[in-house]
């Protein structure tokens, strides 16, 4: 219980009573945070839907939700909550609801994330299609398959009706390519994933699965006949699972999976086909550093990043200097759970002018690194440092003083 009690605090408020949160949600199966405001239409819509269901069947199925508000005022919130069942966040902890929005990446309400009642993990951020998907609660908590579940059985290999089964893949690098041959940027990146699959990813115990956002059968057909690898057939349910399971929102979209163990290995594998063209990395395990330039940024607008701005001292000595300093940092972050990100750009390219652009930084000056914190989903918030060298000492009094609330936080423009 303790976890819940770091996420939202020792108390919550049941109506207009505050009561002990250990005790609120005690033995509860799943807890949802409901994310919703009275100002949202969508959120209007929704909420009555998930009061009638809570009230009709979830909560006697061991589901508790606590409302986490985005409403402008209190009053607001007062009055959208008196037509809510269950609990809430005190709308006084705005810094609470500022970490779970951050935490749980809540881009747009209402948004139901639910977990754990024992744990505190996280089960799904896609709750609100759970419960309209089982009103009665049948399938509580509300599990997602596993990767092999979503990945199924059986495969095309070819588009004359030969197939191949799952227990083939297995012990390999499985990708999953989300593609449609609608979209122009897929068009463009099939033919280097079909020369890099032919030329050293086959080779190197990769095996390709077409994940296809065709919209008819012979656009499916006329669009795999240009892929040498493995497909899912069109239409198939796996395509939402695996799109769900891997958080796909754009195509094309490239993922490696680990096919000893299920477990991924990168969501970000389209950057590394251009990054790496000889596959000299592969399978592309993501660096605790990583640079600019590269591609892999994704990132950089979900987590906390810290960047290392010097492009106009970009000697590969310098750069490595960087790296090696940045390292052990980023793996220790890591292992303490910390999901702070480390970026460092060499030279100019890839998102760093937009970023002194927007955060309105000097020019680059020469031998002069400049370090930044990027904390994009607080709503564009961002930290300099004043440091002029980059040293473990200056790197770590810069987080510290990041974490201890002492820097000034600056709005990105």
């Amino acid at each position: 219980m303790s976890a819940f009690i770091d996420l939202v605090g020792p108390t919550l408020s049941k109506g207009k009573e505050t009561i002990n949160t250990a005790d609120a949600l005690a033995g509860k199966t799943a807890v949802a945070l409901y994310f919703s405001a009275h100002w949202c239409p969508p959120c209007r819509g929704f909420t009555p839907k998930l009061a009638e269901m809570y009230k009709d069947a979830l909560q006697a199925k061991g589901l508790e939700i606590i409302f986490v508000s985005s409403d402008r005022d209190e009053g607001a919130f007062d009055d959208y909550y008196a037509e809510q069942p269950w609990l809430a966040l005190p709308y006084a902890a705005r810094d609470l609801k500022a970490k779970l929005s951050k935490k749980y990446k809540v881009s747009g309400i209402p948004s139901l994330v639910v977990l754990d009642g024992a744990t505190g993990a996280t089960i799904t951020t896609d709750g609100r299609e759970a419960v309209m998907e089982d009103p009665k609660g049948e399938n509580l908590p509300w599990k997602p398959p596993s990767f092999w579940d979503a990945l199924g059985t059986e495969f095309l290999k070819g588009t004359e009706g030969e197939t191949v089964e799952v227990d083939e893949l297995k012990g390999k690098v499985i990708g999953l390519y989300f593609s449609a041959h609608w979209c122009p940027p897929c068009r463009g990146f099939t033919p280097a994933l079909v020369k890099a699959y032919t030329e050293h990813l086959q080779a190197k115990n990769c095996e390709i699965i077409f994940v296809s956002s065709d919209r008819s059968a012979s656009d499916f057909q006329s669009y795999y006949a240009t892929m040498p690898w493995l497909a899912i057939p069109h239409g198939d349910k796996r395509k939402a699972l695996l799109s769900s399971r891997f958080g796909v929102s754009g195509i094309p979209s490239f993922v490696l999976v680990d096919g000893s163990t299920g477990e991924t290995i990168t969501t970000e594998a389209r950057s590394n086909v251009s990054a790496d063209p000889s596959g000299a990395e592969f399978p592309w395990f993501p660096k605790p550093v990583v640079d600019l330039t590269s591609g892999s940024i994704g990132p950089l607008n979900e987590e906390t990043c810290l960047c290392v701005l010097m492009e106009d001292c970009a000697k590969p000595a310098v750069q490595a200097a960087v790296a090696d300093v940045l390292t052990p940092l980023a793996e220790a972050a890591k292992a303490a759970g910390d999901d702070t990100c480390f970026f460092y750009a060499g030279s100019v390219g890839g998102p760093t002018e937009q970023i002194r652009q927007l955060t309105s930084l000097a020019p680059p000056s020469k031998g002069v690194p400049q370090m930044i914190l990027l904390d994009i989903p607080d709503n564009g918030g961002f930290y300099t440092s004043d440091a002029t060298e980059v040293t473990a000492e200056t790197v770590k009094a810069f987080l510290e003083a990041y974490k201890a609330g002492s820097l000034e936080r600056k709005q990105l423009a």
